[in-house]
């Protein structure tokens, strides 16, 4: 009779045992680099947040969380569109998130809901009839190094409208994409 595993006239196999020692600091060793590259990323590159409140809605909801790049305005400049988050000019404690409308040296108005960046009306698809705010607003030239920041939700949105430009020095990333709940997963525009 032949036992199974080893074919007639083989040696028998050779065992060897690996101490557990080794294999614990492998493990380990590979989840403190796990940690800190996820460390790394977090701190300096994406940052996981939670949306709070409707004033960005349709674009982004209430609860819905996002990542935001915090490094890619060391790259890049920050442009028209843009959803940014930045610390709240009267408490800078609080973030807000908000889409940027006016660059430095841009002249904003708003008629009746209608935006106008340097006398010329914005096309705001991102903002759905129901969300616009009927309200005029008077000519502002946004400051150097500042920009205007509208709510996508215009008739619920604390915004430039209330507390003026944003200086730049206060905005820390840009909304890029969300995750949750699922059916919103994607880049965010």
């Amino acid at each position: 009779m032949v036992e199974q595993g080893n074919p007639p006239g083989a040696s028998p196999a050779l065992v060897v045992k690996t101490p557990a020692r080794p294999i614990i600091s492998v493990w380990l060793r590979d989840l403190i680099v796990s940690l800190a590259i996820s460390a790394f990323i977090i701190i300096f590159l994406y940052q996981p947040v939670k949306v709070e409140g409707t004033s960005m809605m349709p674009s982004l909801d209430d609860q819905e969380r996002i990542l935001i790049n915090k490094f890619v305005y060391h790259l890049e400049s920050i442009q028209r569109g843009d959803i940014v988050v930045f610390r709240y000019p009267r408490d800078p404690s609080e973030s807000f998130i908000k889409r940027v409308i006016g660059l430095s040296g841009d002249r904003i108005r708003i008629d009746a809901g209608q935006v106008f960046v340097n006398g010329t009306a914005i096309d705001e698809d991102y903002v759905p009839p129901a969300y616009v705010d009927e309200r005029s607003y008077k000519t502002v030239v946004v400051p150097a190094g500042c920009y205007f920041v509208l709510g996508d939700h215009r008739s619920l949105s604390k915004d430039s409208r209330e507390f003026g430009p944003v200086k730049a020095s206060l905005v820390y990333g840009k909304a890029v994409f969300g995750y949750w709940p699922m059916d919103k997963l994607g880049r965010l525009k």
